[in-house]
């Protein structure tokens, strides 16, 4: 049984480093539009006086748990929460969105179960469906694949961490569950007849409460903890060069304490699972406070988890070790 997500068929330093050659290929498409750099949360364009953020993603192999469970109608929350917490990580107000759905034949009853899904997640956060394709593919296709593009509207200033400084606090927003990620190790990890329904609990959308913090409190930098998990925070490290240490995080909740049991390390733990974190919002030391109780008025459980240090890692403290994510 795999154990690690490079076991599962996953080399997440290998990734980086595809992505890292791609970046350097898409240098020469930049033109008199496009603003900031590839690599973060999200593309900026600026059209006029408009900031207008971009974002692709999709659900990757939760869809193989829905299939088994023969349950559709919430992965399409789950396919708009993975853009739309991907937007906001700029300041960027979700706007817009268009699917796209790839079967392997055609099915009505799925694709209707899909779409619920995608307007459910697109009205808890405030962002129209405005268009789409359904591709039926059958020689390229297994079962189905879900995926989307959002834009959204940077009404406030660009949000990209390079403001973040030593000594501000770390924020952990509470996550639903395993919310998209590292599915390809928990479903060899995890039995389905067990944990089956609990993995498809769909993904927080973090949307509301994080605009209204950005607004109200002094936000340095936000990070979806996603793919990568908290070694994804580095995108902030890059910008401010400071890391974080991370030295609160929560107990673990049940479902990630049952993965912790069929996975060697603390290391592959918070490289591959958000743990219970599924957002962190990184701010001025002395609004945390207001950080948490924003997030505790949309019914989201928020702590402290960290604060920015002067080192440029991100580094997990917990049960007496220092790990470096990196």
């Amino acid at each position: 049984m795999a154990s690690t997500y490079s076991d599962a068929g996953i080399d997440v330093k290998k990734a980086v480093r595809i992505h890292e050659a791609m970046a350097k290929i898409i240098a020469g498409t930049k033109n008199e539009f496009c603003e900031g750099e590839f690599g973060h949360y999200a593309g900026i364009v600026k059209i006029g006086e408009e900031m207008i953020a971009i974002t692709n993603d999709g659900v990757g192999s939760k869809l193989l748990v829905a299939q088994k469970m023969k349950k559709f109608d919430t992965v399409g929350i789950d396919c708009v929460a993975m853009v739309v917490n991907d937007l906001i990580c700029i300041g960027a107000k979700p706007i817009a969105l268009v699917d796209y759905i790839a079967l392997q034949k055609q099915d009505e009853t799925l694709v209707l179960e899909l779409m619920k899904g995608l307007a459910q997640g697109c009205v808890q956060s405030g962002c129209a469906i405005v268009g789409g394709e359904t591709a039926i593919l059958p020689e390229i296709v297994n079962g189905f694949d879900l995926e989307a593009t959002c834009i959204g509207r940077v009404e406030g200033g660009v949000v990209d961490g390079r403001i973040v400084k030593e000594g501000d606090a770390v924020v952990g927003l509470a996550s639903s569950g395993l919310h998209s990620n590292g599915y390809t190790l928990a479903r060899k990890v995890l039995s389905m007849e067990k944990w089956g329904k609990e993995m498809l609990t769909p993904a927080t959308i973090y949307v509301k409460p994080v605009l209204e913090m950005i607004k109200e409190c002094e936000v340095h930098g936000l990070a979806n903890i996603t793919g990568g998990a908290f070694s994804k925070m580095s995108r902030l490290t890059k910008r401010s060069g400071c890391g974080f240490l991370l030295d609160g995080v929560p107990t673990l909740p049940p479902i990630f304490a049952e993965l912790r049991r069929g996975v060697p390390s603390d290391y592959e733990m918070y490289r591959t699972f958000n743990c219970g974190i599924g957002f962190c919002v990184v701010c001025e030391k002395e609004d945390a406070k207001k950080v948490i109780a924003v997030a505790k008025k949309y019914g989201i459980g928020a702590q402290v988890i960290g604060q920015a240090i002067a080192k440029k890692d991100i580094l997990l403290k917990k049960d007496g070790k220092e790990i470096s994510l990196l």
